[in-house]
């Protein structure tokens, strides 16, 4: 896994990393101030599409026009739509007033929808793509440190629902995705937190030393849009890549590795409404800590290890405990059904992703219902 996905190439302020598929591939180009040339580039890519931007209001004000205007430059821009920040926009009403509005600006088979922004936007225009006139092709932009290094990649779109997050959504690969590591300077120190919680998540679940380079490293990567932020990004998404073309559809159980963290932390979100209470990268990060307490529990992790995760998480800002959630904690019970709703469920049994130690993690099929409730039930109480 640390070898990760295929780099086409390599030059001072640019990587393209090609993600291979059955029958198809597409790029994956990091570099900055890519805003500028984004017209040529999808261009390039997608002969003959006209685009339709899919943004929100916070992204608009920051970055459109920049937008706009390498678009225009091709002659490609269709239109905008511009939704409101945060998870509430996932959700039927939204995707339907969106894909209403696509179509308005005449968006046909052969166009392109462009998802700019974070992982609301994404998950949401590529929901609407994949089922616009059947399926149109969508690039994804994404302007958060957590869609630049999973999100945007591979492919899984999705809305909430009251039941769960993403229990409705499609796969549906962008033909393009352009992450212009600039624009992460304009997050907020909150965002940036909580989408660096992904990144940890790729040396937790298969990459040792690429967690110990975190550990090194990440003020730098965190304080300075250098040298250490574009290597963090890379060494992602080529992770993310790499797992992605091993398993597109999460058939086979690679793909379930980058599930680390998130049975718990998904139900976490669900307890906080989907809301500004709890950030997504934040449930991860409580999520993480859980699977790696719960490891060693189990008497499959040793305790060190799981020490030197809460440590790091906890050094950079990022929540680590249930009690951290503003407004009260669940019960266990809350979370246990919250839990039965999640995607990994089969034939009524929760798969939970797993560590020996960091940098190994295994998903788990059968794991003990009696064990994991006294474990929540101790973790709700005190943690």
């Amino acid at each position: 896994m640390r070898d990760g996905a295929t780099v086409l190439a390599t030059r001072e302020g640019e990587t393209i990393i090609e993600v291979k598929l059955p029958g198809r591939s597409y790029a994956i180009v990091i570099g900055e101030d890519l805003l500028a040339s984004s017209g040529r580039r999808i261009a390039g890519a997608l002969k003959g599409a006209r685009a339709a931007v899919v943004t929100d209001a916070n992204v608009a004000k920051l970055h459109l026009p920049a937008l706009k205007a390498g678009l225009s430059e091709q002659k490609l821009l269709l239109g905008e739509v511009v939704v409101e920040p945060g998870e509430a926009s996932k959700s039927f009403p939204v995707l339907a007033s969106l894909s209403e509005r696509l179509l308005e600006l005449g968006v046909e088979r052969g166009d392109c929808v462009i998802a700019f922004g974070g992982g609301v936007v994404g998950d949401l225009a590529g929901f609407s793509a994949s089922i616009l006139r059947r399926g149109v092709r969508v690039v994804q932009m994404p302007t958060t440190l957590l869609a630049q290094v999973d999100s945007a990649i591979g492919g899984k779109t999705g809305i909430d629902t009251s039941h769960g997050k993403n229990l409705i959504g499609t796969f549906h690969q962008p033909s393009l995705v352009l992450a212009d590591i600039s624009v992460l300077s304009t997050l907020s120190p909150r965002e940036f937190r909580a989408g660096y919680a992904e990144v940890v998540k790729y040396g937790l679940l298969g990459d040792a030393p690429f967690f110990a380079w975190l550990k090194a490293n990440w003020s730098r990567v965190f304080s300075t849009p250098g040298l250490e932020r574009r290597h963090a990004v890379e060494t992602s998404a080529r992770a993310k890549a790499a797992i992605v073309e091993a398993d597109e559809k999460e058939e086979k159980g690679t793909r379930a590795l980058l599930n680390l963290g998130h049975t718990f932390g998904h139900a976490l979100e669900a307890y906080a409404g989907y809301s500004d209470r709890l950030l997504h990268g934040e449930a991860i990060a409580i999520g993480m800590r859980l699977a790696f307490t719960f490891s060693v529990e189990l008497g499959i992790c040793p305790a060190s290890d799981a020490a030197r995760v809460e440590r790091h998480l906890a050094a950079v800002g990022l929540p680590v405990k249930i009690a951290a959630i503003s407004g009260g904690r669940p019960t266990p019970e809350a979370l246990l059904r919250l839990m039965a709703q999640d995607k990994k469920v089969k034939g009524g049994k929760l798969a939970f992703v797993l560590v020996r130690g960091i940098g190994e993690a295994f998903v788990e099929h059968d794991v003990p219902l009696l064990r994991l409730t006294e474990f929540l039930t101790r973790e709700c109480a005190t943690g």
